[in-house]
């Protein structure tokens, strides 16, 4: 998919969030983006398998997740251009580029052979990314028509922070605004929904009394 393809209005929206941001992201994040951690260490990778991160930001997931699965091959996925500059050279500074592939792209409508050459994997998976991004739903659906058979679905994102206090809510929801970041408070139906439509078990865990949700869509079982 080209620049010219991509919707201009998120696409520039998301540069101008990230233009400055994008070179302290990664410290500042880590203390919210909670659960990133637990999704990189369930996904289970099969010997010689390939996997898609949709709203790779600044490489630091896909730089994890190829880490830990070292016989692998990854490609990740972002609408900004400003965060692919930061992820394509941290994965060149760790000596990552033979096994991992970055394009720009929509996360609601891509074409992965055009793209990557790919056009399946046996893990896509996002995080943080479906409470920035117009249409999420879409890019749902887009992430399991890009699975191979037996391939699943991994999903972190900010939950409703249902068993925290309710000025934490009001306190993170201000915060979060900030960044045009809206948790996803239908993300568990939708989700499960897919599941059922495409014949695929559906795994479920809330972190931190609601403040992360944890999903897996498995192909296939």
């Amino acid at each position: 998919m080209s620049t010219t393809e991509l919707p201009a209005s998120h696409a520039e929206l998301m540069d101008g969030v990230y233009r400055w941001q994008r070179h302290i992201y990664d410290l500042t994040r880590k203390y919210y983006l909670l659960g990133r951690d637990k999704l990189i260490s369930g996904l289970d990778v099969p010997s010689g398998g390939t996997v898609l991160e949709l709203g790779c930001g600044t490489g630091r997931n896909i730089i994890l997740a190829a880490r830990a699965y070292p016989d692998a091959r990854f490609f990740g996925l972002d609408i900004s251009a400003e965060m692919l500059e930061t992820a394509g050279a941290a994965v060149a500074r760790e000596g990552l580029s033979d096994r991992v592939m970055l394009a720009r792209g929509d996360a609601t409508d891509f074409n992965a052979k055009a793209l990557f050459g790919q056009g399946s994997f046996d893990r896509v998976f996002v995080s943080y990314s479906l409470s920035m991004i117009p249409g999420w739903e879409k890019t749902v659906s887009a992430a399991l028509a890009a699975l191979a058979p037996m391939g699943s679905l991994h999903v972190v994102d900010f939950g409703q922070q249902e068993g925290l206090p309710g000025w934490f809510r009001t306190l993170l929801r201000g915060w979060l605004k900030k960044f045009h970041v809206t948790p996803r408070e239908s993300l568990r139906d939708v989700l499960e929904s897919e599941a059922e439509r495409t014949g695929a078990t559906f795994r479920f865990r809330t972190l931190y009394h609601g403040y992360s949700w944890l999903a897996v869509i498995k192909l296939g079982i």
